[in-house]
């Protein structure tokens, strides 16, 4: 058996932050990885998807701009060759020296909880290596693409968003199952670096359903004037793929049929604690785990587990991870040390305000805080302002065909933001301010001596204040 203050399974974003500040503090750390150290985001998610999109994102700019045209389609081989760069070839050398420079342990295999600050890891050449910890244990292990029971799907060996981001070439024919942000993203992708056909089944009626229902409106608009066939109310009933990487035929609860050369399954996340040992320390498996503001683990005695990131559902969101687990370890710290552990920053408090979030389409949608409906569903005493962003000066200069809008939702006896949505090309900067305003509360009195500078596209904060009444 093996010691260390602190064990912290999962090298992604989450886990590596974790140990960075725990091993800063002075805590002998170890964190156990079984794939890549950067996890997710870094190789099948955030960074290489937008790799892919900043391109066809450039190309709409370029469109909407007088005077500029493209000398030619967008060369989806050298968009490729940079998101290969961007992933570091695929290869973790830089990251395990990141860690090892941060005076952390790197122990490669699949660990898994096997009772009370107990974790064994099973290596690669059928190993097990038993590691204990002194004060305390993270859970860092992400989520994982859900693949739908539909019959043959699964046997169809389809894409997930690790497989549409690594593309090794575009396909000519694409079905994407789903209308949430990978879709999106992806059919935006896929169909700008050169698929010749891309064709989305929602099951619902909408895109992005969890936003304002003017931006999924929007992107959808998007989406089908650049070529992309949105068959909204529609699923798939069987997937038949006869050849291993052959032509896949989809057949359609409507009773249609569409054919395609790739099949991307974009239909949600779950969190990945299937095989995690969660039993042995008396909690529920294949769920999330469940975590108080401190992120410690309710249901287990004594307070050593703790859960950040995608594996305890709050928010399956890269950034938001990052931010629980620096609550966490100082949690940690504060507690070895016989220190107060409910200083700033402590708590997690980004999460019940609602987490900021991007969708890297173009337009860009981006939001933080409650939406209309889930403000009015909390019983909050709803105003609502909205403001086409055309309208703004600094936006009618960004290029013919320019369009946006921005939403605010208001908190009227408090008078302060409980949700903010920009939708337009460009948009993801404006977001910080916004996310500034809901989670500190600060009120539209103050926002109103916030001057934005002409002309900008953040004069839509003016405007808004104005459409208040302000």
């Amino acid at each position: 058996m093996e010691d260390f203050d602190v064990i912290v399974i999962g090298a992604g974003p989450a886990g590596e932050v974790a140990a960075g500040r725990l091993a800063a503090a002075g805590l002998s750390t170890v964190i156990v990885e079984s794939e890549l150290a950067g996890g997710e985001c870094s190789y099948w998610a955030c960074m290489p998807s937008k790799a892919l999109l900043r391109p066809v994102d450039l190309a709409g700019e370029v469109g909407r701009v007088t005077g500029l045209r493209l000398a030619g389609p967008i060369d989806a081989g050298a968009v490729l060759a940079r998101r290969d760069a961007v992933v570091s070839q695929y290869d973790d050398a830089g990251q395990a020296r990141w860690l090892d420079s941060a005076g952390v342990t790197l122990v490669r295999g699949t660990g898994r909880l096997a009772g009370p600050r107990r974790v064994e890891v099973t290596t690669a050449d059928g190993g097990v290596r038993t590691l204990v910890a002194n004060h305390a244990v993270v859970l860092a292990t992400g989520s994982r693409s859900v693949i739908p029971p539909v019959a043959g799907l699964a046997a169809a060996g389809p894409w997930t968003n690790r497989e549409a981001t690594g593309a090794r070439a575009i396909p000519e024919r694409l079905v994407v199952i789903g209308g949430g942000v990978v879709a999106c993203e992806m059919a935006q992708a896929m169909r700008g670096l050169g698929s010749r056909e891309v064709t989305m089944l929602v099951r619902g009626g909408d895109l992005l359903t969890r936003m304002e229902p003017f931006a999924g409106e929007m992107v959808a608009r998007s989406l089908a004037d650049q070529g992309v066939d949105i068959r909204t109310h529609e699923s798939a009933e069987k997937v038949e793929r006869p050849e291993p990487g052959g032509e896949v035929t989809v057949r359609l609860a409507s009773g249609g049929t569409v054919r395609a050369d790739e099949i991307l399954v974009a239909a949600g996340r779950r969190s990945a604690t299937d095989d995690l040992g969660l039993a042995s320390v008396g909690l529920p498996e294949s769920r999330p785990v469940e975590v108080d503001d401190s992120m410690r683990a309710t249901g287990v005695a004594d307070g050593w587990l703790y859960a950040v990131g995608d594996v305890n559902g709050r928010a399956l969101l890269t950034h938001m991870g990052k931010y629980q687990a620096r609550a966490a370890s100082d949690v940690i710290v504060a507690r070895v040390r016989g220190e107060a552990d409910d200083r700033p920053g402590m708590r997690d408090r980004a999460d019940r305000a609602g987490a900021p979030q991007v969708v890297f389409t173009d337009p860009q949608v981006c939001a933080v805080g409650r939406t209309e409906a889930q403000a009015r569903a909390e019983g909050f005493d709803v105003r609502v302002v909205e403001h086409d962003m055309e309208q703004v000066a600094g936006g009618y200069l960004l290029g013919e065909g320019y369009r946006g809008k921005a939403k605010a939702v208001v908190d009227e006896r408090r008078r302060v933001l409980l949700g903010v949505t920009f939708v337009a090309p460009g948009a993801a900067e404006l977001l910080h301010a916004a996310t500034i305003a809901v989670t500190s509360e600060v009120t539209l009195d103050d926002l109103w001596h916030a001057v934005p500078s002409y002309p900008t596209v953040s004069e839509v904060w003016l405007r808004l204040l104005e459409a208040y009444g302000l």
